[in-house]
């Protein structure tokens, strides 16, 4: 999908690798090209920590925008960021959710507040350094696609766009694999070639979400009892929100082994069973954000992703009265999470996604 020459675009720089390649190659199609980096919340004394706008990722994103001859700026999103990101995350593990704070930042931050900032200023576009890929249907509806490079494949945060959102995007690198990126950067000796991926939350710091949580929010982290699936209590936890379902080790002085089965927020419970009672072959979403058009054919079946890194599971899907959606596979699937984002697949295109809100336990 591509706009006219010499069409504004403005390409969201991190100081790595994948966007600076995005800002050389919309430089290299004609585009008239604006590097902007959004500096975003970080836990007060760990500026220099952040997997995002660092200090040292500003600098390199600077150095690339001035090795391509184009604008770079930065734009303040510090209270924003921390408002609706940050107490989203905290929300979520106070309600005994696990929530995906990435998909809301893609919803929120980038395609929100940051998509405006770059209309403000005259763009037509808004580009950005991830693996997928944006086609234009036979309906005019935007398809969204998985990246070529099905290992570094970003689909899945980008589930919760709008038709409008995406329609105001271009994905420079998604038909790319990772090491053609790489190869792309070294050739150009951009400065970012090298750069490691980030792999966690970027406002995290390398830190672990247990310790950012414990020194952020440590009311919301209560102790209570851990308890098996007949209510026998088994022993006690730190607060839920230190647990992830399917979890083995970190039970206590548990002596079989039992994994996480659920959460019980009413109860302060953490309920744990064998490994033959995990996972579940049903889940609901309330919220479904369809980036297909269902009003004339609703799919019936599609492959669905419970997590980021999880593999796409053939399932059965069927419409609720309330707009809800019913996800039924057929066999179990363990770790099926609430709060994270599940995404529906019809090969390699993404029909859309939504927060897993219940999860059918039998």
């Amino acid at each position: 999908m591509k706009a006219g020459l010499k069409e504004k675009v403005v390409v969201g720089m991190s100081g790595g690798v994948d966007s600076s390649v995005a800002a050389l190659l919309l430089k290299q199609q004609g585009y008239d090209v604006t590097g902007i980096m959004l500096r975003l919340w970080t836990e007060p004394g760990k500026e220099c920590e952040n997997s995002c706008c660092t200090p040292e990722a500003m600098t390199a994103a600077r150095r690339v925008a001035s090795m391509l001859e184009i604008p770079f700026y930065v734009i303040d999103a510090r209270d924003l960021f921390r408002k609706e990101i940050v107490e989203f995350f905290f929300d979520g593990y106070r309600s005994g959710i696990t929530p995906n704070p990435c998909v809301r930042c893609n919803q929120v931050i980038r395609w929100g507040f940051f998509l405006q900032e770059t209309q403000n200023l005259g763009a037509s576009y808004l580009a950005t350094g991830h693996y997928a890929r944006l086609e234009q249907g036979r309906d005019g509806r935007i398809i969204l696609k998985k990246g070529l490079d099905e290992g570094k494949d970003q689909s899945y945060v980008l589930s919760g766009l709008t038709q409008e959102q995406l329609r105001a995007t271009i994905l420079p690198i998604g038909d790319l694999e990772k090491r053609v990126v790489r190869d792309i950067a070294r050739n150009f000796n951009l400065p970012t070639a090298e750069k490691k991926d980030s792999q966690d939350l970027c406002f995290l710091a390398g830190d672990d979400y247990r310790h950012f949580l414990r020194r952020m929010v440590p009311e919301i982290l209560e102790p209570g009892p851990i308890v098996d699936v007949n209510g026998k209590k088994l022993g006690e936890h730190t607060g839920l929100p230190e647990y992830t379902i399917g979890q083995r080790k970190g039970l206590g002085a548990i002596q079989e082994p039992y994994y996480v089965l659920r959460k019980e927020i009413e109860t302060n419970s953490l309920v744990i069973g064998k490994k033959e009672e995990l996972g579940s072959d049903t889940f609901f979403i309330e919220t479904m954000n369809w980036i297909s058009d269902i009003s004339t054919s609703f799919p019936e079946k599609a492959e669905v992703k419970i997590r980021y890194k999880a593999p796409a599971v053939p399932a059965s899907i069927s419409l609720r009265g309330n707009g809800a959606i019913c996800v039924k596979f057929d066999n179990k699937i363990r770790d099926i999470t609430p709060g994270q984002q599940a995404v529906l697949y019809d090969g390699d295109v993404c029909l859309g996604g939504g927060i897993i809100s219940q999860v059918a336990y039998k």
